[in-house]
């Protein structure tokens, strides 16, 4: 076999366009339909290209599924990774929260996406999910739980306070629909991401304020 035969020709970028115009017309369509609802049909109809054209740059559904939940937990992780041991507890987790909700306001394909592999079990997630997933989430319980130990905050199970942290502010972004409905048109608008804060300020940083001593 020749040597060139052997070496991958490098991506170019008119490639690259293409992959990444197919990648967000497939997070539009995974998105809505899930990924056993979505079709390369569809994709490509979405894309603004025919079938063969899409399929040249990727092989299958699974080829444009799994790149899109690699970026998605990348970026799902960053503001855990961010909260900072050394940092005044209370505003670090306000700033968690924060960072969760504009993440819900402004990557809402991205959270129904991630939550659609969630309900289907996960297969394309399982391993990360089972290592560095549960490696980074282990690191950032042993902080809350120094900060604890040092009463800064009050006691509680860290796990399940970064779970309820994910659950209410992801909520506004795969339960928009019902949010926006049961707000009504007044209070639908974007000032429901700052007012979503502000109420889970009050929640979280109330329940986690150690105990003034008498």
């Amino acid at each position: 076999m020749s040597a060139d035969a052997e070496t991958p020709r490098p991506v170019t970028r008119i490639q690259r366009e293409k992959q990444e115009l197919i990648l967000e017309a497939a997070l539009d369509v995974f998105s809505q339909h899930g990924f056993r609802g979505s079709t390369i049909d569809q994709i490509a109809e979405a894309a603004g290209m025919s079938k063969p054209n899409l399929l040249y740059y990727f092989k299958s559904k699974e080829d444009i599924h799994a790149p899109l939940l690699a970026r998605i937990l990348d970026t799902w992780l960053d503001p855990l990774r961010d909260l900072d041991a050394d940092g005044d507890p209370l505003p670090e987790i306000q700033s968690y929260i924060r960072r969760k909700l504009e993440m819900s306001r402004d990557f809402p394909r991205e959270s129904r996406l991630f939550a659609n592999e969630m309900l289907r079990g996960a297969p394309g997630f399982h391993d990360v999910l089972h290592t560095e997933l549960k490696n980074l989430v282990d690191e950032k319980a042993a902080v809350i739980r120094g900060w604890m130990a040092e009463g800064k905050i009050a006691k509680c199970d860290p796990y399940h306070l970064i779970f309820s942290i994910w659950a209410t502010t992801q909520h506004y972004a795969d339960f928009d629909i019902q949010v926006r409905a049961v707000l009504g048109r007044e209070r639908s608008g974007e000032g429901r991401f700052e007012d979503a804060a502000r109420f889970l300020d009050q929640l979280f940083l109330h329940g986690l304020s150690p105990a003034k001593k008498a």
